[in-house]
């Protein structure tokens, strides 16, 4: 006979959120008065506040309102970055991404995960890694572990289960390969 799922018996196995409970509590205070505000526009200080809970954060970030970043301190970001209106960063474990990578708006990018096999459903994220000149398109969603390759796009709403190879243009839900990005001279 299989075994059932028990929820009542649930914990959250090997992961640790990477700080005590008061820094994520004053986290959540911090982001919403913040970040996630639509009045607050200055990218300057949206920066400061995230390095200031331990983000790794590079020059010319873009940060548009109502941007949402679970942990700070799992989250590293290269140069010149865009991060537009309402992209959720869920990084219960370490996201990166490379230098100038646009997260359109909407976009969402979700580490957390369960291991399924167990009846218990104990938490397993994994990372996620956006190299360098990749595009995430508006309301596209990025799965655990993955990885999107250099100069790859993710069209708008595509989800992406696997892997993109770079320069690769991907749409649809799973995400598909339709083409190849081609940059022109300016």
């Amino acid at each position: 006979m299989a075994a059932e799922i028990d929820l009542a018996r649930t914990h959250p196995g090997s992961y640790r959120p990477g700080r005590p409970f008061a820094v994520r509590a004053l986290w959540l205070i911090v982001e919403a008065l913040f970040l996630l505000n639509p009045v607050v526009t200055s990218y300057g200080f949206k920066r400061w506040l995230l390095r200031a809970f331990g983000a790794t954060i590079g020059e010319g970030l873009l940060i548009k309102p109502g941007v949402h970043v679970k942990y700070p301190w799992r989250l590293r970001i290269g140069d010149h970055c865009w991060l537009g209106e309402r992209a959720w960063i869920d990084n219960m474990e370490d996201v990166t991404l490379g230098s100038n990578v646009v997260l359109s708006q909407g976009a969402y990018l979700c580490t957390g995960n369960h291991d399924w096999t167990d009846p218990v459903l104990p938490l397993a994220p994994q990372a996620i890694l956006v190299e360098n000149g990749a595009w995430i398109g508006a309301f596209a969603k990025v799965a655990p572990g993955r990885t999107i390759g250099a100069g790859s796009v993710l069209a708008l709403g595509a989800v992406a289960l696997e892997d993109t190879e770079p320069w690769g243009i991907y749409a649809g839900n799973p995400a598909e390969r339709i083409g190849t990005r081609e940059l022109t001279a300016t």
